[in-house]
């Protein structure tokens, strides 16, 4: 209620809880030492909420838009590799496992495991249903009119292979299983939440990554409903609003929550105009935690990690990444440098090269901005840039050039001085050809919106060059 989008459906999301538990596990192990597992998840929640909070309170969610679409794609390749990696534990029916996340170290704990540590009951549960979610979605992308059946097929899976478990008990043959858990509400957990100690500081890093992420996916999907329905979508208040919930929701015994794309798109499709669909949406999970939950004592953990696995799949969008290096390398190595950041070293580590080099490409971009030679398209008065129109033509005794940004401090030298590198080019060339030398230097400056004193004196200085080779300059 306190955003502003009317469509956005709010729960957890694959992509945000897969990566929450994957950088939870890399601290401690969930199954030696669960209640401190669930600590770390409230104060990871808590920091996630105080995040979201402060960038839409302060309005700084600009500084999401530093997470580039190359970055992301990157980011979530990898991620969907770092998250399928950590299932093959319980794909695998494997005990001991390691806590790292990268995939040198993964490798190494499953195949030091190869000979004593995998079970043949579990990877025949995990990897038969594994084939036929993965069939099902293949299905439901070739035909529109069967997309009910990815759409099922994981309700079916855990149906099929919990109920194949109780049948012939085969958790006594050491296929591992959910097994019994408290059904109704949680309790509250704010005493849970560290607010001191190592643990806090781990909760505050891990909240921080979770937060982001949560953030970038549910702003995304309230400004694409937003596009869809024709209103506006304040960014800021959708910060608070998810910042809010998260905050409550760690005191409440909850784990990070965002906008949900899947979720979201069956509301627009039902007709929803309003958040009051959360509610209704609330009462049934309600309802599911009152009465279902006793029904998964005996889902084996191999049908869970297959149904992760599927759902990750499509995270790696290899399309997207020829897409990126056939527009722009530099986006290309961005996207890089995120996706393997994430898989041969961490999360962190790959959101933070995921940065940089979006940093990177922003000062490269100020600093060098583009200065190019224009020349006329033929039979028009239109001038453009020679390199993208190999056809237009340049007038004897004149070149004209064009500067494509502001004119600042940081970059002023570097226009006079590539001016002065393209006109000495262009020199060479005509005393080549025996042309007429140029006497006329025409700068274009219709796309520089500002001007500090520095470019004034670059401009100055520049004058004075042409003045030496006896070539008049003009600015336009």
């Amino acid at each position: 209620m306190m955003g502003s989008s009317r469509d956005i459906a709010i729960g957890p999301v694959a992509v945000v809880s897969l990566l929450l538990g994957t950088l939870l596990q890399s601290e401690i192990d969930h199954t030696t030492h669960k209640h401190e597992y669930q600590r770390l998840a409230f104060t990871a929640t808590f920091f996630a909420g105080i995040t979201q909070f402060v960038l839409g309170f302060f309005r700084l969610g600009f500084l999401i838009d530093f997470l580039s679409h190359a970055s992301i794609v990157g980011f979530m390749a990898g991620a969907a590799i770092t998250i399928s990696l950590q299932q093959l534990k319980s794909l695998l029916g494997i005990n001991v496992f390691t806590k790292k996340t990268d995939i040198v170290s993964v490798m190494k704990s499953v195949w030091t495991n190869v000979n004593h540590g995998w079970n043949w009951e579990t990877i025949l549960i995990g990897f038969t249903f594994l084939i036929f979610l993965l069939l099902a979605k293949y299905i439901g992308k070739k035909s529109k009119k069967l997309f009910w059946i990815p759409a099922i097929a994981p309700l079916i899976s855990v149906i099929v292979s919990t109920s194949c478990v109780y049948i012939t008990h085969a958790e006594r043959r050491g296929v591992k299983i959910v097994g019994s858990f408290e059904k109704g509400i949680n309790p509250p957990s704010l005493h849970e939440i560290h607010f001191t100690g190592s643990y806090m500081m781990k909760g505050l890093r891990i909240g921080v990554v979770a937060g982001m992420i949560a953030l970038t996916e549910a702003v995304a999907i309230g400004r694409t409903f937003a596009a869809m329905k024709d209103y506006h979508l304040d960014g800021n208040r959708e910060m608070v609003a998810l910042g809010t919930m998260n905050v409550v929701g760690s005191m409440t015994s909850c784990f990070v929550a965002t906008g949900s794309f899947s979720r979201s798109a069956v509301n627009y499709m039902a007709g929803c105009n309003t958040a009051v669909s959360n509610i209704v949406m609330s009462c049934v999970v309600l309802l599911t935690l009152e009465v279902i939950t006793p029904l998964f004592k005996y889902t084996p953990n191999a049908i869970l990690a297959s149904i992760i696995i599927s759902a990750v799949v499509g995270l790696f969008d290899y399309e997207a990444m020829i897409l990126i290096w056939r527009i722009d390398k530099f986006d290309f190595v961005a996207c890089m440098g995120a996706f393997f950041g994430v898989v041969f070293a961490s999360v962190e580590i790959g959101l933070l090269i995921a940065v940089a080099i979006s940093f990177a490409k922003i000062i490269f971009q100020v600093t060098r901005p583009r200065t190019v030679v224009l020349g006329r398209i033929p039979r028009t008065t239109v001038y453009r840039n020679i390199e993208q129109y190999p056809e237009a033509t340049k007038i004897s005794g004149i070149m004209i050039a064009r500067v494509d940004s502001a004119i600042y401090f940081s970059n002023s030298n570097y226009i006079r001085e590539r001016i002065l590198r393209l006109l000495s080019e262009e020199e060479d060339r005509i005393k080549e050809d025996n042309q007429a030398r140029i006497r006329f230097l025409i700068v274009e400056l219709s796309p520089v919106t500002d001007i500090d004193t520095s470019g004034i004196h670059a401009l100055e200085d520049l004058c004075k060059s042409l003045q030496k080779r006896d070539i008049q300059g003009k600015w336009c």
